[in-house]
């Protein structure tokens, strides 16, 4: 791809072109299907609240303040109005209750016993900072309850608007002394961003409620308790190779105790135990105390969203320690075994016969196909010593077991420095499989780091760029945009990325969602309300890659050099042996608009229509919104070409990819 980055406090002048030459035949590295994916992880309110659908907060009462997310309600005598009851008034009609052993992982409930005056008890949940309805949406409610001796109650169920209005109801009658799920569905009949929903208790006697849920019936590919399908719909779009998951730093946990374990994230969701989220308080400023984990979308969910989207999946594990930027705790060595135990039972989960305890378990799930797992994570961000000792004994069971699998190893949270420098010597030293290297920096540090992998060593570790953004103000700032500098200067750096595919064979943006109203880290790759969203100019930039990266990367050189800041300009291209197509990529980041001459060598021929796609702004600060989702966005036409040697001009702050297909 050719790219022209931004010069800082000058301009590129208008001139007699510049000529680009192409060796279409002289194959330089082979880029890997995997060569740009999807980093997911739940921040910014990505999980719950986010891509899982499910509309009710804390909806088996597990939070640390059990009744967070709720609100308790009385109405008066002629069933009218209502009034609000406070945490010492709601004692008086409801109590959390405490199984205990009996029910380990889901073990709170909440009993309400009604008044003998009958006047209807209620309580409400306003989600995730308010509900999406959807008008004529069917909605699907249900509820784990058991009545108590002597009592006959009614459970009326309702829609409400910000503005008080009723928008769908229906009601249920639970009838049995044992817990028993109940559901009905109803359809809503007006929208709202920020609805809540309401049950109102009325009859004689006392009621025991559990996992109150509400799912919208349209989920992606419809399934029930599924995931919110526009979001999907935008990994989809983006034609991942694959798909990295739970993270992150979610992976390791604020401690060990509350760190990822993915065999907890399997079956009834009653059973999945609900966790604190290591970003509940994390970023100064952005506390989110509500922030918690109900698993509700697990391993199971992930892989099979891996599959539905054509992704090959990248499971990460924690290797036996917590996040080190927190209380960076350890488990000891001669206590490790559980946690490479369940590495080795995952990749069975993954891959293993129906013979097999594991993939016996993934066939009862419902998936008795294996998920063709090839690579998985030992470690998140780790960069301590402790990490190398784990990892040493984490590889030598898994390769001795699984000597196919693919291991991605850490080199820290930083691009370089002594900490990188440590263990990128170490882990090349030991012939590890892959590095994940992890960069936030400016778009000035992009631009200057194009060329990163030209004179990295050929035959070492693959490399990923597991993790980056282009921060326009710096890392974990508030203040930062996700604006077109930013993704200018990520294409500029991505160039590098394909032109070094025989290095490089794996890439991801991150993070990759974010809640409108409840994030922590910009930028994000894609935002989100309750109802609408949105691919950033950052989206846009990786879909186009994505979508063009072609099979083998070819020389495109200017006076016998990569193109990587001559001029500004930035250049990569690759042919497609699928399509039989050079794809030439060029992306012009100076305010004037450039011009440039290709010359293709070889013994080939190209038809004459070109297919173009640009994406460009003359405004670098310009952003996508809910409001405008689409200010940066990719234009598709054609041009007509003649010959191996053809002229093209590039807009100012552009993005442009060309398609020429063989004759």
């Amino acid at each position: 791809m050719i790219f022209c980055p931004l010069i800082y406090g000058q301009t590129v002048k208008n001139a007699a072109p510049e000529v680009y030459d192409i060796y279409p035949d002289k194959v330089k590295a082979h880029v890997e299907t995997t060569m740009y994916g999807i980093f997911f992880e739940d921040i910014n309110m990505a999980a719950d609240g986010g891509v899982y659908a499910e509309l009710v907060k804390n909806r088996s009462f597990e939070f640390d303040v059990p009744l967070t997310g709720w609100t308790a309600h009385k109405k008066d005598g002629a069933g009218n109005s209502t009034r609000d009851l406070n945490k010492y008034e709601a004692l008086n009609d409801m109590v959390v209750l405490n199984r205990g052993p009996e029910s380990a992982d889901n073990p709170r409930y909440l009993r309400i016993t009604l008044p003998d005056n009958g006047i209807p008890f209620g309580i409400s949940n306003g989600g995730f900072r308010g509900m999406g309805i959807k008008e004529n949406e069917t909605y699907n409610f249900s509820i784990l309850a058991r009545n108590a001796e002597q009592s006959s109650i009614t459970l009326n169920i309702e829609l409400h608007d910000a503005g008080g209005n009723v928008i769908g109801k229906t009601e249920l009658t639970p009838v049995d002394r044992d817990w028993k799920r109940y559901a009905v569905s109803f359809k809503a009949t007006a929208t709202a961003n920020k609805a809540q929903l309401y049950l109102w208790f009325s009859g004689k006697g006392a009621i025991d409620v559990d996992m109150v849920s509400l799912f919208p019936e349209h989920t992606w590919k419809n399934r029930p308790g599924g995931l919110r399908a526009d979001l999907v719909q935008k990994l989809a779009d983006l034609k991942p190779g694959f798909l990295r998951f739970p993270g992150g730093c979610i992976v390791e946990g604020r401690d060990l105790a509350n760190r990822y374990q993915w065999k907890k994230t399997l079956g009834a969701i009653d059973n999945r135990k609900t966790i604190i989220s290591r970003w509940n308080q994390e970023i100064q400023g952005r506390f989110m105390p509500d922030y918690y984990q109900s698993f509700g979308l697990g391993f199971m969910e992930y892989f099979l969203t891996a599959e539905d989207i054509g992704a090959s999946p990248l499971p990460i594990l924690n290797c036996g320690m917590a996040c080190e930027f927190n209380t960076g705790e350890v488990v000891p060595l001669d206590q490790l075994d559980p946690y490479i135990q369940d590495a080795l039972d995952l990749i069975e989960f993954a891959n293993g016969g129906l013979d097999t305890k594991w993939g016996k378990l993934r066939a009862d799930l419902g998936h008795p196909a294996p998920f063709n797992l090839k690579m998985i994570g030992v470690g998140n961000e780790q960069w301590a010593p402790q990490y190398i000792e784990r990892w040493k004994l984490f590889t030598k069971a898994i390769k001795d077991k699984y000597p196919d699998i693919k291991l991605v190893s850490s080199l820290g949270p930083l691009p370089d420095g002594e900490i990188f420098d440590g263990l990128n010597k170490t882990f090349r030293a030991l012939n590890a499989d892959i590095l994940d290297e992890h960069y936030y920096k400016s778009p000035k540090w992009f631009l200057e780091n194009a060329g990163r992998y030209d004179h990295y060593d050929r035959n070492g570790p693959k490399i990923f760029a597991g993790e980056y953004a282009a921060q326009s103000v710096g890392t974990t700032s508030p203040d930062n945009k996700n604006n077109w500098e930013c993704a200018l200067s990520e294409a500029a750096f991505m160039t590098g990325l394909e032109r070094n595919a025989d290095v490089v064979n794996m890439a991801s943006y991150a993070p990759l969602f974010a809640h409108e109203d409840a994030w922590q880290w910009k930028p994000d790759l894609i935002w989100f309300d309750n109802l609408q969203s949105y691919g950033t100019p950052d989206y846009y930039v990786q879909q186009l890659f994505s979508l063009n990266k072609g099979t083998d990367a070819v020389p495109l050189l200017l006076n016998a050099a990569a193109v990587e800041g001559q001029n500004g300009c930035y250049a990569t291209a690759c042919i497609d042996k699928n399509t039989h197509q050079l794809i030439i990529k060029f992306v012009n980041t100076n305010a004037t608009a450039q011009n440039a001459s290709f010359h293709i060598t070889g013994s080939g021929s190209y038809q004459k229509q070109v297919a173009v796609t640009t994406i460009s702004s003359d405004n670098k600060d310009a952003e996508n919104s809910l409001a405008n989702p689409i200010v940066i966005s990719p234009v598709q036409t054609t041009i007509q070409v003649s010959g191996k040697t053809f002229k093209i001009s590039m807009e100012p702050y552009s993005v442009k990819v060309l398609r020429l297909t063989s004759m």
